[in-house]
């Protein structure tokens, strides 16, 4: 009998092709998915021994969902964003974010990856935040996989407690990158500016060339509002994407966030360099419609983000049912193609797009050899079950809450909704205590009035 480490019985599997496998059997060793078997082959084979064994026909198991852009830094912005006019970033993101200590950083990152875990969210990239040490800890305690990054702005208006200038931005990046990146097997660190109009030209040029000549991923919120396309065309005459071709600082290790407001010209150049485009739905309601069908059907890959609990929480099904909403609206009706986003595309966006933000081959898919990032959605729900199109119903009615089980790393991070990494209660109780007697998480209101 050979030993495993989780050996998940009778499963249901989600796979690449958005196909359903019936009767399988997972096996996961170490960090990794070991094999995946008709049920009952494990048998005839010797079978398998492990400690966690998961045997449950209801569930529908698939690979974990990646959030491409994350905010960690503002969990408690929750509820504080919904009816606020652009530019939301200036006038109350940024200064909120610059009274943050080590400390609710830290809470932040727990939060956050709580969230995240029962909402089946295994991974991330985030966008950058301050005193992002703090927060690489916390998610390493819990066993979060993802990709952070210092923010990096030295705009003439962000608060002093953020700003900073391109001769210490720069080894700071570094720094980061020696102590961080691969540690632990789950994380990654990236070089970023918050936003080419938070920045001087110095430092975007500076950070963006050197993550290019040093092969480290880079991102940035790339053309997310158009009086920003604006400000940047009348500043340096030329669209940013054009800009940064020009002076050699794109490459496929580039995620642009947002990306809404792209020209032609743009569209191509982001499909020539194989840039990663991340949209987020309910947070870019605000600001446009993005050319989605576009962009896929020139094979740049897509990704969601949830952009932080400001825009309304980290649930991925909640971004994905949105933008369903938003292209047929947008594109469906205008052209009677009511499968202009259909639910395997929105899937797949979350999953394998999510994967290449990650800049990461072995996620997104449940198959051998694969990181065994994978999660357990529980069916037997009158929301769910019967359906004629179980692809499509989890598009339609699924939610993070429908999150069962989560694996992350090979390692079982959530069992029966029980969070086995962190101490939800604990956690809920400090956030809701800082809430209340810290001033800092109640300035919110102040800086959005």
């Amino acid at each position: 009998m050979l030993s495993c480490d989780i050996l998940i019985k009778n499963a249901r599997i989600l796979m690449s092709d958005m196909s359903i496998k019936e009767n399988q059997t997972i096996v996961v060793y170490g960090t990794r998915i070991l094999d995946i078997l008709d049920s009952g082959a494990e048998d005839r084979n010797g079978g398998y021994h492990a400690e966690t064994v998961i045997d449950d026909p209801h569930l529908l198991w698939m690979p974990g969902l990646t959030d491409g852009h994350l905010h960690t830094s503002q969990q408690f912005l929750r509820g504080s964003l919904l009816d606020e006019k652009p530019v939301i970033w200036k006038r109350i993101n940024v200064p909120f974010e610059a009274s943050l200590t080590e400390e609710t950083m830290a809470l932040s990152a727990r939060l956050a990856g709580a969230e995240m875990i029962k909402s089946g969210t295994t991974s991330f990239v985030d966008a950058g935040g301050p005193h992002i040490e703090a927060a690489a800890e916390e998610y390493l305690k819990m066993g979060m996989r993802g990709a952070l990054t210092w923010q990096t702005t030295d705009g003439a208006k962000v608060p002093d407690g953020l700003r900073i200038d391109t001769r210490e931005a720069l080894p700071r990046l570094e720094r980061f990158h020696r102590e961080y990146h691969g540690k632990g097997g789950l994380l990654q660190v990236y070089y970023s500016v918050t936003s080419l109009m938070a920045c001087t030209e110095d430092l975007f040029r500076t950070i963006f060339l050197a993550a290019r000549e040093q092969k480290v991923a880079a991102e940035c919120h790339m053309n997310e509002y158009a009086s920003e396309v604006l400000d940047f065309i009348e500043r340096y005459g030329e669209r940013p994407f054009s800009y940064l071709d020009r002076i050699g600082a794109l490459s496929d290790r580039f995620v642009a966030a947002h990306c809404i407001m792209l020209s032609e010209s743009e569209i191509q150049t982001v499909q020539e360099r194989g840039i990663k485009v991340v949209h987020c739905p309910f947070s870019n309601c605000g600001k446009g419609i993005p050319q989605t069908p576009r962009l896929l059907a020139a094979g740049i890959p897509v990704a969601f983000g949830s952009d932080g609990a400001g825009h309304g929480g980290l649930d991925l099904f909640r971004e994905m049912r949105a933008f369903r909403c938003i292209m047929n609206v947008a594109y469906g009706i205008t052209t009677g193609n009511p499968e202009i986003m259909p639910a395997k595309t929105l899937l797949s966006m979350a999953m394998a797009g999510g994967a290449q933000a990650l800049m990461n081959s072995s996620l997104g898919a449940i198959r051998r050899g694969n990181l065994a990032d994978i999660i357990a959605i529980d069916l037997d729900k009158p929301h769910l079950m019967p359906t004629g199109s179980l692809v499509n119903t989890l598009i339609e009615s699924a939610s993070g809450a429908d999150i069962k089980h989560s694996i992350i790393n090979g390692k079982l991070v959530m069992k029966d909704r029980k969070l086995l990494t962190i101490d939800e209660e604990k956690v809920l109780a400090e956030a809701n205590a800082g809430m209340k007697n810290h001033a800092l998480f109640t300035k919110a209101g102040a800086y959005a009035g």
